[in-house]
């Protein structure tokens, strides 16, 4: 049975937006690209509604073009029990309250049963400071904890 992996909007932005000049963003989305082309059959890819809707904003091509991408992934579900979940990593946990969305992805994640969040964003999400404490409080919540992580963190040698 295939593990599914959250694809959160990061890797959807990285995926289909025009290169950038930064090195950094640009080595982000070519390992962005080479995991989709790689690595993403092997998993049972997953979004959610969270994802759809910020993927569906901004410049409308861009966004169209974001929404192409992802128009065959399932959709979860935003439950009351991911409300609930992401409101605890908000109000006790490590997410600030200026990043709620972050906490639903996690909460959305965890509480759909998916093995892997993978994201581009370290500041909330993929950071090994804060990891120990969302793993904590998801499973505090009656819940296993996704792996959080990059893209490069699911290619294999």
């Amino acid at each position: 049975m295939k593990q599914k992996v959250y694809i959160e909007t990061s890797i959807v932005s990285y995926l289909t937006s025009r290169r950038s000049r930064d090195m950094v963003i640009a080595a982000h989305q070519e390992l962005t690209l080479q995991w989709w082309e790689q690595r993403a059959g092997v998993f049972v890819l997953v979004v959610s509604e969270l994802v759809r809707e910020e993927a569906g904003r901004g410049d409308p091509a861009a966004s169209a073009e974001r929404l192409a991408a992802i128009e065959d992934l399932p959709i979860l579900a935003i439950s009351d029990e991911a409300i609930s979940l992401a409101g605890q990593l908000i109000g006790s946990g490590p997410i600030p309250d200026s990043a709620a969305a972050d906490a639903l992805h996690i909460a959305v994640a965890a509480t759909n049963g998916v093995d892997y969040l993978v994201t581009w964003n370290c500041k909330h999400l993929a950071n090994a400071v804060h990891r120990s404490q969302i793993e904590a409080m998801v499973e505090k919540g009656g819940y296993a904890c996704p792996v959080i992580c990059t893209p490069e963190e699911l290619m294999e040698d």
